[in-house]
């Protein structure tokens, strides 16, 4: 006879059917794989189910140094942050008789295997599971249950160390969850048959917003209009996507982008006086340049460093990725324009002393980025989304819309915000600026 022995953790009721009585545990299964028969006893050993202290855990901590209360999810992953894994005291139970069912219908505790073969251990009521744990050979499933399928809020805890709690729908992560894996960032927001969506930003006043301007906001064609330094104010969000928003809509600018150059040629006539105007009222300016795909990226960088300004305290320079993917094409592919980043990114570098960020859009993010690991590992990412979640990626600046709203600005404007509060951004103040 051959035999399959289960070792996994899983949450179990063991008094009554009611969830409120969770306790955590280890089964130590030994099953008939021949007749695939369930078995008649088994043992429980009483663990705490908690985070294991490696790259989780690290990314716990990234996750709550950049949210509060009020973001979705920081209850939840607080809690996770409160755990380590450690073993408590053990207690050997031996359970007989398993899936004996009270009168002619499943009622009460019992155990089966279900359509897929998967072990189901659970509280059953005429006939139907609603409350439970499954297991099988990738994880352990412990919550809600309906026609058979997990369904209402549970837990799940995969072999290879992912971890999710949350809300299910037919077998599937549906609703509201936060996950945790190894080496991934948390992902605390909403999942739609299986993927995840993203986080929903809370935007209030606590948070750190910023503007990113170019020539245009001084108008098109003849028409000009000057940038009102001394009223700058947000007060609107934008209209392309959905935005949960606690109190008025009237946040500080806390820091301003400015557009320098592109490709070897172009200047932004304005960036000079928008650049001294924003530093005398204070405020935390940075330059960018916007990458041309039909010149080299030393020749680039030469012109951006000629005819830009830095100065002590300023924000670090940002390249502006956004090419088509006809355009990545015509210059020679992927690999060419990586080369072309890399370059920029260090001749910036050495001159000025300080990381450049890399701006790039969620497409390029997706479809991209991934194949220069180095690139996600070496620089900061501004990322433009204009979707109604928040990106899922670590980033230091999210481009939140394109047609914001300013107190002394005419027209659209990009607005952005930071990925933290206060504190975080006083420390990239202090870390990343021009020294």
């Amino acid at each position: 006879m051959r035999r399959l022995v289960f070792n996994i953790i899983i949450i179990l009721t063991l008094m009554g059917c009611r969830h409120e009585q969770l306790h955590p545990v280890s089964i130590s299964i030994v099953a008939d794989t021949a007749k695939r028969q369930l078995p008649t006893s088994f043992t429980i050993d009483t663990l705490a189910l908690k985070i294991r202290k490696d790259s989780i855990q690290e990314e716990i901590n990234y996750y709550m140094e950049r949210h509060n209360i009020q973001d979705e999810g920081y209850e939840q992953i607080a809690e996770m942050a409160s755990h380590g894994i450690t073993t408590l005291k053990m207690q050997h139970m031996q359970l007989f008789n398993i899936g004996n069912w009270k009168f002619a219908g499943k009622r009460g505790f019992g155990m089966e295997r279900d359509h897929r073969g998967r072990i189901v251990i659970g509280c059953y009521e005429a006939d139907s599971l609603n409350w439970g744990t499954r297991l099988d050979s990738l994880g352990t499933y412990v919550g809600g249950f309906a026609d058979g399928m997990a369904s209402g809020y549970g837990r799940y805890l995969a072999t290879s160390g992912n971890y999710y709690d949350g809300l299910w729908k037919e077998d599937q992560r549906h609703g509201f969850g936060c996950s945790i894996a190894p080496d991934e960032p948390v992902k605390a927001g909403e999942w739609k048959n299986g993927k995840y969506r993203g986080e929903r930003m809370n935007y209030t006043i606590e948070r750190i917003y910023g503007i990113d301007i170019s020539r245009y906001q001084h108008g098109k064609g003849r028409k000009k209009h000057p940038i009102l330094w001394n009223k700058l104010h947000i007060n609107h969000l934008g209209t392309l996507s959905k935005k949960h928003i606690s109190g008025i809509v009237n946040y500080p600018v806390s820091f301003v982008f400015i557009k320098s150059t592109e490709g070897v040629t172009i200047r932004n006539p304005y960036f000079t006086t928008d650049y001294h105007q924003a530093r005398k009222h204070g405020i935390p300016v940075g330059a960018y340049h916007f990458l041309s795909c039909k010149t080299d990226g030393a020749a680039q960088a030469r012109h951006f460093l000629r005819h830009t300004t830095f100065r002590h305290g300023d924000l670090p320079p940002v390249l502006d990725v956004e090419p088509s993917s006809k355009q990545i094409k015509a210059m020679g592919g992927i690999d060419v324009l990586f080369n072309q980043i890399r370059t920029w990114m260090r001749m910036v570098q050495t001159h000025i002393g300080v990381r450049p960020l890399l701006y790039v859009s969620q497409s390029f993010v997706n479809n991209y980025l991934s194949q220069a690991p180095d690139l996600k590992r070496d620089y900061m990412v501004w990322i433009a989304r204009y979707g109604e979640f928040k990106p899922d990626v670590r980033l230091a600046i999210w481009q939140l819309c394109p047609d914001g709203r300013v107190n002394g600005i005419y027209g659209d404007v990009d607005l952005n915000v930071f990925n933290g509060y206060r504190t975080q951004f006083e420390e990239f103040l202090r870390q990343e600026t021009i020294k």
